[in-house]
């Protein structure tokens, strides 16, 4: 659904186009929220960006969209002279995608491949959006940032939208599973991505531990000690999972 009026980029990783995207517009206020993909804020300040949550006059505006942690997709979007919609995670529920704006003057859309197709070490991702700014991305990214095996595998995986669409029917379920199971441990679920959880607790890192003694990782978050994130579980270890909570 890509608008007619976009260009699109084949870059290696989102992470590639985030590091440059700061470089295309001359540096000013970036409106970044802090509880996001701190990425973003890193690499408009490595650029010489002044970075805020509310900022008086943003020159840039970075949305992660759903957000990450958080889980929260963000319906409104107000525009900036360059805005970032960072759809890294949105693949999981593309009905909510704000790809139409990708034909507007200073927008850029990223996609990552490796979230829902599960093939990070791939290195593919897209930045799509207002043609001049993607051919100015695609100059600094140089000749041939992907690879061929890449974009061969990204390409089969991408039209093969009967494994999509029973990805995402079985992802929303096992979500659920785990939100009826962490609610027993009284935790609160937040946002609705499916595609991770993230959950409020009493003790964000004594949870974390505990799960680590049974070789079950999770993410905790340097400004929130509430915060705790899991990835949902392979069909064979939702067991292990129940067993360790």
């Amino acid at each position: 659904r890509v608008p007619a009026q976009a260009d699109v980029l084949a870059v290696p990783g989102c992470s590639a186009a985030i590091a440059q995207i700061p470089a295309l517009q001359a540096a000013g206020q970036a409106e970044i929220a802090l509880r996001s993909y701190n990425e973003h804020a890193a690499a408009f300040r490595f650029h010489g960006w002044d970075v805020d949550e509310h900022p008086s006059s943003p020159v840039a505006r970075v949305v992660v969209h759903p957000n990450n942690p958080t889980g929260i997709f963000q319906t409104q979007i107000t525009p900036a002279p360059l805005t970032v919609i960072d759809e890294s995670f949105c693949d999981i529920d593309p009905a909510q995608s704000h790809i139409a704006q990708a034909k507007q003057p200073g927008h850029i859309i990223l996609k990552s491949f490796g979230k829902f197709w599960g093939l990070a070490g791939l290195r593919l991702g897209f930045a799509i959006g207002d043609p001049e700014l993607i051919d100015t991305l695609r100059q600094r990214l140089g000749p041939w940032p992907v690879s061929g095996i890449a974009l061969k595998i990204g390409a089969a995986a991408l039209g093969d939208t009967t494994w999509a669409e029973q990805t995402r029917a079985r992802l929303t379920e096992d979500a659920e599973r785990l939100d009826r199971l962490m609610r027993r441990q009284n935790a609160r679920p937040m946002g609705a991505c499916a595609l991770f959880r993230t959950y409020e607790v009493a003790d964000a890192r004594q949870l974390q531990h505990h799960l680590a003694q049974h070789k079950i990782w999770t993410r905790v978050f340097p400004y929130s000690p509430t915060w705790i994130r899991l990835g949902l579980p392979p069909q064979a270890q939702w067991a292990r999972l129940e067993a360790a909570l």
